[in-house]
């Protein structure tokens, strides 16, 4: 990861925002600026110079994975710090942070730490975010990771068909499928794996429980790894027994609707167009209403990123993003059906990175 190159862009967008100062603490961006896999730190960046702060638990840890910034270690808050080594800075006249992810307690608190004439205008909040626009395009190393991770995804989706029969928990599978995850190499799940079966299927984020499968009906598996920091998400839906026509119908009408939104996925397209890809299919079927929630969302250090592919969403896409498409119906006390994928924007369209079986499983 050229890190050193992340910060260059950073400064390019400070410069354009007329800020000589920058405090970063949020930890997705202090890795994606400077390699830092910590709980605890801050980054402090000026149009010279940057430096990340931490406390002793990280000395050997940063040492080794910090580039594009000097290391203190700090035995106080590294926020803190970092505001205090800002305000110190020659040229450095005020410091931008990002009020999304600063509280009211934790700003009071970095305007306790600077001298008493610079607490009401030194520190001042990001009209718009700096480095969140710089993570939405992911470089050759980013994508090349996210593919790895997805790839895992796919085959945990087909090991665990094995495992799936009526009367096994809900836990039981989402236990298995994590536990090959991480003999796979995973360091973690992406988020808490969603299992939800029969009429628990009609829940969009049915987190795995101790129910047992029901002898027919859907099973909706819905889950991520996390590889070198980086996020998948697939979702499929499979079958126990044999569906009446009106569960394939509505399954062949998601199946429809993600894969136009697949295909409507390409640079330069707005994410509502996206959205309205899949809402149409639904809607031209009688299965829009539905349809509760976004067609997705953009993946990376974090499992939800922008952009936001939903209704009337302005933003286009661009070479490098990588967005879900997850369209869904749920009639709640019946059934539900999601099928997801994640998509890479290339220069000349999409690129699916999670190609496991889509067709109906029927188990």
């Amino acid at each position: 990861m050229d890190h050193v190159r992340r910060v260059g862009q950073l400064r390019r967008r400070m410069t354009r925002a007329g800020l000589s100062g920058l405090l970063v603490t949020h930890l997705p961006d202090l890795r994606y600026l400077s390699g830092f896999t910590g709980s605890s730190a801050a980054l402090a960046i000026t149009r010279r110079a940057a430096r990340l702060f931490t406390d002793g638990r990280y000395r050997a840890q940063a040492s080794e994975e910090v580039a594009g910034a000097k290391v203190e270690i700090v035995s106080g808050a590294p926020a803190a710090a970092a505001v205090q080594w800002l305000a110190a800075q020659p040229g450095v006249f005020s410091a931008g942070f990002d009020p999304v992810w600063t509280s009211v307690a934790e700003l009071a608190g970095l305007r306790a730490a600077l001298p008493a004439r610079l607490r009401r205008a030194f520190l001042s909040g990001l009209a718009a975010p700096l480095v969140e626009p710089l993570r939405l395009v992911k470089d050759e190393d980013e994508l090349a990771l996210m593919t790895h991770a997805a790839l895992i995804g796919c085959t945990l989706f087909e090991d665990i068909l094995g495992v799936i029969r009526p009367g096994i928990t809900e836990v039981e599978i989402a236990a298995e499928l994590e536990y090959q995850a991480r003999l796979r190499g995973a360091e973690g799940m992406s988020f808490e794996t969603i299992v939800a079966a029969g009429a628990r299927s009609a829940l969009p984020h049915g987190r795995a429980t101790s129910a047992p499968l029901p002898r027919k009906g859907f099973v909706t598996l819905d889950f991520g790894i996390i590889h070198n920091g980086y996020c998948s998400d697939m979702t499929r839906t499979v079958y126990l027994g044999r569906p009446r026509g009106e569960e394939r119908n509505a399954y062949e009408a998601v199946l429809e609707a993600q894969e136009a939104a697949v295909a409507a996925v390409s640079a330069g397209v707005s994410c509502g167009e996206v959205d309205e890809a899949a809402r149409s299919v639904l809607r031209r079927v009688g299965m829009a209403e539905a349809f509760s929630h976004s067609t997705g969302h953009g993946v990376g250090l974090e499992i939800h990123e922008a952009p936001r592919v939903g209704a009337d969403q302005k933003a286009r896409l661009q070479p490098g993003m990588i967005v879900t498409i997850e369209p869904g119906v749920y009639w709640p006390g019946k059934f539900g059906i999601r099928i997801e994928d994640m998509v890479a924007v290339t220069r000349n369209g999409s690129q699916v990175l999670t190609p496991a079986p889509k067709a109906l499983i029927e188990l």
